[in-house]
Parts: C-alpha cells; sequence; structure tokens
C-alpha cells in the first residue's frame, strides 16, 4: 500500500481482558482524524484463554484492515491486586504479540504519559480524558466504553510525541482544536469555576 506524503495512519491500544478499547487516527498535515474506534468485548465468565483468543483475534484483523503505520499501547497500572496486574499484562503480551506479527512499529505509554500529553495534567479524570479526545478529533458522539476514549488518547499521545513537528504553538491546533486540557482552561479562564 502506497502511503500519501505527510500522511500517518496510528492506532492506539487500551488493553484488558473483558474490554480491549482500539481507535485508528489519521494525522495528516498537523490535522488528527478519526478513521474507527471500537472495542473487544469478553464476557466476565468466558476462560481467560477464550478471551486472549478474542482480542488476538479481532485486532489482528483490524489491523490487517486498516494497515497503520505504528501502533501505541498503555502500560500495565501497577495497583495493589497482582491477580489483576497478571491479567492485564496478559491482555498487554497479545496485543503487543499482534502488533509484532504485523510489523508494525510499537510504543509502550504509561497511563500518567497519556494523561499529561492529552489533557496536560498526569491525575487527569477519566471525563477530562473523554472530554480531550472529543475535542481534539472532533467526535460527535462518545464511544460506549472509557477503554475506546483511552484508546484513541493513546493514539494521539503517540501523535504529539512522535509526530509534534507540525504541531501548532498556539492553545489551539491547525484543525481549530484545543491541544490539551491546560490550554482549554488558560484560554477559556472563566468557564471553569473552581469551589475552595
Amino acid at each position: 500500500m502506497i502511503k500519501k506524503k505527510n500522511k500517518l495512519i496510528l492506532m492506539g491500544i487500551d488493553p484488558g481482558t473483558l474490554v480491549t478499547g482500539y481507535g485508528f487516527i489519521e494525522i495528516s498535515d498537523s490535522k488528527l482524524q478519526l478513521i474507527t474506534c471500537d472495542a473487544v468485548e469478553n464476557k466476565n465468565k468466558t476462560n481467560m484463554s477464550a478471551r486472549l483468543e478474542a482480542i488476538f483475534n479481532k485486532l489482528n484483523k483490524v489491523i490487517k484492515k486498516y494497515s497503520p503505520d505504528e501502533i501505541a499501547i498503555e502500560t500495565a497500572f501497577y495497583g495493589k491486586n497482582a491477580q489483576s496486574a497478571l491479567k492485564l499484562g496478559q491482555a498487554r503480551g497479545v496485543a503487543m504479540l499482534t502488533a509484532i506479527l504485523n510489523k508494525t512499529p510499537l510504543t509502550e505509554y504509561s497511563p500518567r504519559e497519556v494523561k499529561k500529553s492529552v489533557v496536560g495534567n498526569g491525575a487527569a479524570s477519566k471525563e477530562q480524558v473523554q472530554y480531550m479526545v472529543k475535542s481534539l478529533l472532533k467526535l460527535r458522539t462518545l464511544p460506549k466504553h472509557y477503554d475506546t476514549t483511552d484508546a484513541l488518547a493513546v493514539a494521539i499521545c503517540h501523535s504529539f510525541s512522535v509526530h509534534s513537528d507540525g504541531l501548532s504553538k498556539n492553545p489551539k491546533n491547525k484543525s481549530g482544536c484545543y491541544r490539551d486540557w491546560k490550554s482549554f482552561v488558560e484560554s477559556n479562564p472563566g468557564y471553569i469555576k473552581i469551589q475552595k
């Protein structure tokens, strides 16, 4: 497939054994545009091997369909529950293997890095991430799962980190959207009311 000049397709993945979010964006002339996004949904009663197989099959299918130039994935969040961390690690491993088997460059970002890049605050809420993803990609409706929004945020983070040479230094990028949450707040000081 021949790629157009100054045009890249990036995929973001937010792995999980019950819900794995994924999203594809296009970066062209410093503009971000949604291609597609969705999630792999598994039922709680489904055994782990079947869940991992479903994740692999779906991600492999969409990677082949949309041919991303690069893939970005969120790293594991280390909480207190070792069992949850182990399961998340398995989902991440399957997602990473899918990228490798499709010979697509893969980059990892921590949840804090993604939030800081997209929102301007590494401790941002899921709602703030969702708002910025909606604004940056000019989405009319929000995805069903936060995991899907998070996957798009991972792709956006990667576009800012690796392909930011053409992005505007103004509060808004060339597409007219705010670069991050901090830029929005600074440009709209009366819009956000902080309770003391």
